[in-house]
């Protein structure tokens, strides 16, 4: 037996063989500093524990998180064109998609499911900011709208979680047309008296907040998400003047009347789910018929009607 190279030389390549820790392990809190493992992070929805800031979810870690027992139904998307412009600036835009799609696992930036929260049944959208920031394309235009449509043909209410950086500059104006192809989807949720609520994420700006995201009959903000057309920097260098401290924040617009309520993440189930409640059972029950004034129609009526 040869001790330097059977137990000495194994020896040596274990210490200096160091092994690979993942990156992801420990989760750095962006005001404080403080480190928190991924676990305990992910145990108390991605809210950190000492600090109370509220870090982003991925959209199907939010669907879990909102329905009861993480159950939901996922709503069928219609397929969209794929780079109708023949977009290209660094990299094509179909290379950037592709990156976003095995990055997330997604199709697109919103994904939409239907289920109960506290056992009020519902269709809820969200929007994952790590799909190329949020941003609203033809694909996710197509997926708010048809959330409203099931929403519309269930007779639920239909909540919708924003997170974006606006409308997606490789589509153009086939981008911004989903902005009035979205708010007639919520003309028509209010025709049918259905509420839409919107939970303000962070971050929600440009064409998002100036369409879908800021015309629910209640507007909810998760604390510290920074909501907004334009960005505090931007607006500082049009104006030429200091913004006020927490400017464009939750708490500010809060504060100023933009937005409704200021909910802690752990507490918007309780919250959504009272509030469909008060806004949904003259949508969602039945209208009662009074057996004594109901008479029966005379036969001619009955024909004509037929």
């Amino acid at each position: 037996m040869n001790w330097i190279n059977d137990v000495v030389r194994p020896k040596i390549k274990s210490l200096l063989n160091k092994r690979e820790v993942p990156e992801n392990l420990w989760i750095k809190c962006p005001e404080t500093g403080e480190m928190v493992f991924h676990r305990d992070l992910e145990a108390n929805h991605y809210v950190i524990p000492n600090s109370g800031y509220h870090m982003r979810m991925s959209a199907p870690k939010r669907l879990a998180y909102f329905f009861d027992e993480g159950k939901y139904e996922s709503i069928p998307v219609p397929d969209v064109a794929i780079d109708p412009l023949k977009f290209r600036d660094e990299r094509r835009y179909t290379d950037r998609l592709k990156d976003a799609r095995t990055k997330t696992g997604l199709q697109d930036a919103i994904l939409v499911g239907a289920g109960t929260v506290e056992g009020v049944p519902m269709v809820t959208a969200v929007q994952d900011f790590d799909f190329m920031g949020g941003s609203l394309g033809m694909a996710a235009g197509e997926a708010v709208v048809a959330g409203m449509e099931a929403a519309l043909a269930r007779k639920q209410p239909f909540v919708m979680f924003a997170a974006s950086g606006g409308a997606r500059m490789q589509e153009g104006i086939l981008s911004l047309m989903q902005l009035p192809r979205t708010t007639v989807g919520i003309l028509a949720l209010r025709e049918a008296k259905l509420p839409y609520i919107v939970v303000l994420t962070n971050p929600t700006t440009g064409g998002v907040t100036a369409s879908y995201a800021m015309l629910g009959d209640i507007q909810i903000a998760e604390p510290g998400a920074l909501i907004g057309f334009a960005g505090p920097r931007v607006i500082e260098q049009t104006i030429r003047e200091k913004l006020p401290p927490g400017f464009q924040r939750s708490e500010f617009l809060h504060e100023h009347g933009m937005v409704d309520l200021v909910v802690h993440r752990h507490e918007l189930r309780s919250t959504i789910a009272r509030l469909c409640g008060i806004l949904g059972p003259q949508a969602v029950k039945p209208a009662k018929v009074d057996a004594g004034k109901a008479k029966a129609k005379p036969a001619q009526d009955v024909a004509l009607a037929s």
